[in-house]
Parts: C-alpha cells; sequence; structure tokens
C-alpha cells in the first residue's frame, strides 16, 4: 500500500479510478487496485467505453450473441455496458458495505446525445439503475440545464447520481439546488434518504486547458504569469461553495433526516500540459470529504511521488477568487471559457458515443459483401 495515497485517506479524499474495462475486470486489474491502491470506487464515460469496446475481444462473444437476437444498437450499448457496470459493482461491493454505503461507487452515463433533453434524461436514468440492479451504481447525468431537472426528478425517485461535466461555479449552485430538491421529493415519499447517494464532479485540468490557450493567445507578462492557476482556484471555490451549502437549514434540516452529503469529486484530475508537475491536480485539491477520480497513470503517480501535505484548499478562498478576477482583468472571459467548456465536453462524449454506435452497427449488422 503506498504511503502517498494512505496520507490521502487520512485528509478525507476517497480514491476512485477514472478507467473501466471487461479486460481490466477479467483480469483482475481492479481488484488489485482496490486492495493495493486504496481505490475506493470507478468512473466511466463513453470515451472509456468507446476504447475498451473497440480494442478487446472480451466483447465479441457477446456482441456475436446480440448480433444473432437482432438487437439494436442503442440497446446493444446498454447490455454491454450494464454488463460491465454491474460486475464492478459486485468486485466493490465489499468496499460499499464496509464503508457504510459511501463508496464503492460505480458511475454509467445515460447517453449524451440526449444531454438536452430533460425527459429523455430521465428516463434512460430509470433505465440504466433498473438494468444494472445493483445499489452501489451511480448513474452520471451531465450537468446542462435541462438535465437538472432531471437530476431532481431521479433523485427523487431514489436513484443515486453521479452529476458530471461540472465547470463553473454558478452551474455548480444549481447542481447543489438540484440536489436538494431531490432529496427533498425523495423525503416527502418516503423514501430511506441514507440508501441515495450522490456526487457532483467537478472538472479541473481542463479548465487550465481552456484558460491557458487564451492566455498564451493574448501574450502579455501578466497573462501568461496567470497560466496554469484558474482550474485549481475554480475547485476550491467549488468547495467553498459546497461549505456553504451544508451549512445552510434546508441542509440541515434533510441531513437530520437521514441524507448523506453530495461529495464534490475532482474529475479531469490527468495533467494535459507536460510543463506541469503530473500530481498537482490530486496534490493541490486535498480536503475532507471529497473524491479524487484519478486515470491509472495519475494514481500510480501519486502513490509514487505525490506530494500529500494535508488540506490544501481550507484558507485559499481569497487568494483562489483573486486568480479569476486576475484571469477576467487580463481579457478572459470566465463566463465565456465555463460555456465552451461545457459545450465541448458534451460534443465529445457525443462523438465517442457515436463512434461506439457506428462500430457496434458494424458488427451487429454487417453489410453483405459487393458482388
Amino acid at each position: 500500500m503506498s504511503e502517498k495515497l494512505d496520507r490521502l485517506a487520512a485528509e478525507g479524499v476517497a480514491v476512485w479510478l477514472d478507467d473501466l474495462s471487461r479486460e481490466r475486470l477479467a483480469g483482475g486489474g481492479l481488484a488489485d487496485l482496490v486492495r493495493d491502491q486504496r481505490v475506493l470506487g470507478i468512473t466511466s464515460n463513453p470515451t472509456i467505453f468507446a476504447k475498451a469496446i473497440r480494442s478487446g475481444a472480451r466483447y465479441d462473444a457477446q456482441i456475436g450473441d446480440l448480433a444473432r437476437r437482432g438487437v439494436r444498437v442503442e440497446e446493444a450499448v446498454r447490455l454491454l455496458t450494464a454488463f460491465d457496470v454491474r460486475w464492478a459493482c459486485d468486485v466493490l461491493r465489499p468496499v460499499y458495505e464496509a464503508s457504510d454505503r459511501v463508496d464503492g461507487r460505480v458511475s454509467l452515463e445515460v447517453d449524451p446525445r440526449v444531454a438536452h433533453d430533460t425527459a429523455a434524461t430521465i428516463a434512460e436514468a430509470r433505465a440504466l439503475w433498473w438494468l444494472v440492479d445493483r445499489p452501489n451504481l451511480f448513474v452520471k447525468i451531465p450537468a446542462t440545464e435541462p438535465s437538472l431537472a432531471a437530476i431532481s426528478t431521479a433523485l427523487g425517485e431514489g436513484v443515486s447520481i453521479n452529476v458530471t461535466l461540472i465547470f463553473s461555479l454558478d452551474r455548480y449552485d444549481q447542481v447543489l439546488r438540484a440536489f436538494l430538491d431531490g432529496m427533498g421529493k425523495a423525503h416527502a415519499t418516503g423514501h430511506d434518504l441514507a440508501s441515495i447517494a450522490s456526487v457532483a464532479s467537478f472538472f479541473v485540468s481542463r479548465v487550465d486547458t481552456e484558460v491557458d490557450s487564451r492566455l498564451d493567445k493574448i501574450g502579455t507578462p501578466e497573462a501568461l504569469a496567470l497560466r496554469g492557476r484558474a482550474a485549481i482556484a475554480n475547485a476550491r471555490l467549488a468547495y467553498q461553495r459546497f461549505e456553504q451549502a451544508t451549512a445552510s437549514q434546508e441542509w440541515q434540516t434533510l441531513a437530520a433526516a437521514g441524507m448523506r452529503p453530495q461529495r464534490p469529486l475532482w474529475a479531469s484530475t490527468g495533467v494535459k500540459d507536460p510543463a506541469y508537475e503530473d500530481t498537482r491536480y490530486v496534490d493541490d485539491l486535498v480536503a475532507p470529504g471529497v473524491v479524487s477520480t484519478m486515470p491509472e497513470q495519475t494514481l500510480r503517480a501519486v502513490a509514487e511521488h505525490g506530494r500529500i501535505r494535508g488540506d490544501t484548499v481550507h484558507g485559499t478562498y481569497a487568494a483562489s477568487q483573486q486568480v479569476l478576477d486576475d484571469v477576467e482583468a487580463v481579457g478572459v472571459s470566465y463566463d465565456d471559457v465555463v460555456r465552451a467548456l461545457e459545450d465541448e465536453g458534451i460534443a465529445k462524449f457525443t462523438a465517442s458515443g457515436n463512434e461506439l454506435f457506428e462500430q457496434l452497427e458494424a458488427e451487429l449488422h454487417p453489410r453483405p459483401p459487393a458482388a
């Protein structure tokens, strides 16, 4: 067990893996990481599944069966991904039980093509919750404006939700509002609030990628001095919003009725710029009660040479706000950045989903050879 990962756990950070494939499951790799590297949960997305199914022969037999049954490609994708997620839920079930149902969670995302359709998102969330049929599942719903009502509805029906693709502080406030509305509905209809869980996935490194590119175009010394500072500042201020929400009377009332916190989750923690330390988005976002989800490369880097030096969030709020103010002052619009990142995030996951659908369509319904 890594001393660095032990220290992260001691600071109240839950380490999750941002990767899932049938190869990892069948080969025992996930179980090994749970045992040896303090991995307490796992996340997936359309890009991860597209890569896994494209590169792994372990899916071939099931795809062949689906083809023989004449299953449509959309349903084939649900069945293939639900199979993997159900398996991962079973691997992590001991963690789920040992943590009193807090960790041991596995995420499966709704079809990103319906991110702007509230009713379709709700229908997808219900279908995936039923299909996987494991209490430690998280259904992932992107934090687009039309999906906020879907998040509340799903939570109100007892579905545990990972709210993903959060970039802006204002949108995070809306996600927190949707969480409280959903839990209020669940309480009013008699659900066991302690059985419903949620995390809010706040994306980190992508913020620096977008802001840095704009700072580079401006090119002044003042602009270039701000490179690599916006993402961590943004995430730290998100944690401040989380603390403000938990202090509200509404939150406290629901907590007294059994509601668990919607934990902040740091996503996109892999470093995109090789000039930056490869563990910075983990080291600099240590705070009690957060989840840090990492690709395996980042996880192993943290285990080997992470600089875990205690809480690196509290006491930074004024300085973090100053960073965002300075970025705005040199000519980078925060609102434009986060809007572009949300649009890009949905577009990337949709493209990965379409790639997966096209690939499976060719395998399920191959065209006859040309005469």
